[in-house]
């Protein structure tokens, strides 16, 4: 062997011995559910269940994506431990806390009692400083779900893991493989610093804003005080994107064999993120929504919201590498991993998509093709108008005459401005097809509903009109149902992407009983002041919301904002009204897109206190959130 050929083996040994123990230092911080293991036989599998388990909060140093990382781990790692319990048994748990502050842990869509549901300040006082608290409490259900801090913003410095609760029965589905798939996004921003940002620029994060060239195109959208481009509050601009708590390049593992069927349970355990799944080359099997088992639906790709899980099996023939790809849907970045036949490989990533951008629909404002076309005949169905134009005074005249509005008009309504003495005529006389525009619209059918002013409505909260003040920016002039639509940047990817009316429960509900009571929630903000609260109002201004113990109530979310909103009732489950008549999914968790008016219904069984918010870290925070009080029915008046 020359010198030369020596230097390079030498120099390739080096290499390879320096990334291996990188390598081997990366993974002996990685819980151990995540390390590329070869997976027991689901079928032989025996599982032990640890009793009492025992996790514990620490400060811990950690490298990720190659720097060191100062986080909040349970048990010393990002995803923390997975904690594994049996349908039947009594689960008790020990959380020690050894941070010089405050924590809790919340068990994310497990059915407990109020004190055992982990919310500092509703029913439960949080952990305090070198204390350690026993939860306890009964397993009533089975499925995939996870947990997390629930004090301050601990969440985002990776005080979260997975739950599995294994099932009594068989489930209705085989697998070979099963793996957790955690998603998450890391920042080396403090995580108040990053809302103290949004606060002063609500746009800092957004790298992707167009130019001074697009300001013609724009011009609707900066009259409402909106961004076609705003998409997510916080990007990749701050954001590494995590799988297992690896970052892309880390590429976590999953090993199959030709023919295996894989089960992957998705967890989206971020704190502002959604992600866009897909693995090119496999067609992925749909078969728990939020822990519950669904009728099997194939798929090429999925959205999955903040705080959402789906478990999906894949069914790899090939010996060869397959990439797991969840981007963003701002498309800022990506987490990736792989299934493999080996450790080692790895599969070409596909090409990144265009950053999507918001449509006339997100704005409410979408009336066909063209966009602002007011011709309203086909008004049924789903569709929601709003036209509170109740602050327009003063000495305006305004004779809307539409009845030559057609084909590509665009128009913007804008009349926030209007004062004094207006007289307004609205002509829309040679309107015709099934319109009526009479603003009494009580007879549009479907699941429209039409409401100028919402005052009347019994929604649990006392509210104005649909403007609900500073707290809300601007109101959507129509809100629809839009669960059959798969989302932003997703329209015409030309893959079967999974959508809400796709979801039906594998059996029946339990309870058939009609709605005896309508609740309607409006989510609402001010992006330009960063303001996030339900009916204009933040949670110091508005606490609580009352359910009525045994009732059967529809729950009815109508999202003023120009962003998804990914709203968690804890304690009870929410079934969303998706045409599945008696087979609706049940659901802790729930994406409400822009301008869309979203039902679903609860069986309000769990008496005491619950957390009700939006699952976005920083819009929580900052005040979409409420206390839902399970009281009993008031005295029937005599």
């Amino acid at each position: 062997m020359n010198n030369k050929s020596s230097t390079f083996n030498r120099r390739n040994f080096i290499r390879f011995t320096a990334g291996m123990s990188v390598a081997l230092g990366l993974d002996s911080l990685l819980p151990a559910y995540v390390k590329p293991v070869v997976a027991a036989n689901k079928s032989k599998t025996k599982f032990e269940y640890s009793d009492p388990i025992d996790l514990k909060i620490q400060k811990t140093k950690l490298p990720i994506a190659g720097k060191s990382a100062s986080s909040l781990t349970v048990n010393g790692s990002i995803p923390g431990p997975l904690v594994r319990l049996k349908e039947g048994q009594t689960a008790t748990i020990q959380v020690t806390n050894q941070l010089e502050e405050d924590t809790s842990i919340h068990w994310h869509g497990i059915i407990l009692p109020p004190n055992m549901d982990g919310v500092p300040g509703v029913s439960f006082a949080g952990i305090k400083p070198g204390e350690t608290f026993t939860y306890q409490f009964p397993v009533t259900q089975s499925g995939t779900y996870w947990y997390h801090s629930h004090s301050g913003m601990q969440e985002q410095l990776g005080h979260f893991g997975p739950i599995i609760v294994d099932p009594n029965e068989p489930e209705p589905f085989e697998y070979n493989r099963d793996y957790v798939v955690m998603l998450s996004d890391w920042t080396f921003e403090n995580p108040h610093h990053i809302l103290a940002n949004l606060k002063k620029m609500p746009a800092y994060y957004n790298y992707q804003r167009r130019t001074i060239a697009n300001l013609s195109e724009d011009w609707a959208w900066k009259g409402m005080r909106m961004d076609p481009t705003d998409i997510a509050d916080v990007t990749g601009a701050t954001y590494t994107y995590l799988m297992n708590g690896l970052a892309p390049d880390s590429n976590w593992t999953g090993l199959f064999q030709p023919g295996n069927k894989v089960r992957l349970r998705f967890i989206n355990a971020a704190a502002m993120t959604f992600f866009d799944v897909r693995i090119p080359g496999l067609k992925m099997t749909v078969v728990q929504a939020d822990g519950q088992n669904v009728q099997p639906v194939a798929v090429d790709e999925f959205r999955i919201g903040v705080a959402e899980t789906y478990d999906v099996i894949v069914e790899p023939q090939q010996e060869q590498a397959y990439t797991i790809f969840a981007e963003t849907m701002d498309r800022s970045g990506y987490a990736r991993g792989t299934l493999a036949i080996r450790e080692g490989l790895s599969a070409s990533l596909p090409e990144r998509r265009e950053r999507p951008l918001r449509s006339m629909a997100d704005m409410g404002m979408d009336h066909g093709s063209s966009g602002m076309n007011h011709d309203m005949s086909s008004m049924n169905g789903s569709s929601t108008m709003n036209h509170d134009m109740s602050s327009m005074n003063g000495n305006s005249n305004m004779n809307h005459d539409m009845s030559s509005m057609n084909g590509n008009s665009n128009m913007n309504h804008d009349m926030s401005s209007m004062n004094g003495n207006s007289n307004m005529n609205h002509d829309m006389s040679s309107m015709n097809g099934n319109s009526n525009m009479n603003h009494d619209m009580s007879s549009m059918n479907g699941s429209s509903t039409m409401n100028p002013d919402m005052s009347g409505k019994d929604t649990g909260v006392p509210h104005g009109s649909d403007d609900h003040g500073l707290g809300n920016a601007a109101v959507p002039m129509m809100v629809k149902s839009r669960l059959n639509e798969p989302g932003v940047g997703l329209e015409n990817t030309g893959t079967r992407v999974l959508v809400y009316t796709d979801l039906r429960s594998l059996k029946p509900g339990s309870d058939q009983r009609k709605p005896e009571r309508e609740l309607e929630l409006h989510l609402t903000g001010n992006m330009e002041r960063y303001m996030w609260s339900f009916d204009g109002k933040k949670y110091s201004e508005n606490k609580e919301i009352t359910f009525y113990n045994g009732e059967r109530l529809r729950l009815i979310f109508v999202n003023d904002t120009m962003m998804e909103h990914p709203i968690h009732l804890h304690g009870m489950w929410m079934e969303l009204d998706n045409g599945a008549g008696e087979y609706k999914p049940r659901k802790h968790t729930i994406n409400v897109k822009p301008a869309e008016r979203l039902p679903v219904e609860v069986n309000v069984d769990a008496p005491g206190k619950w957390a009700f918010h939006c699952h976005l870290l920083y819009h929580m925070e900052i005040g979409m959130f409420r206390t839902v009080a399970v009281v009993d029915r008031p005295l029937e008046a005599s």
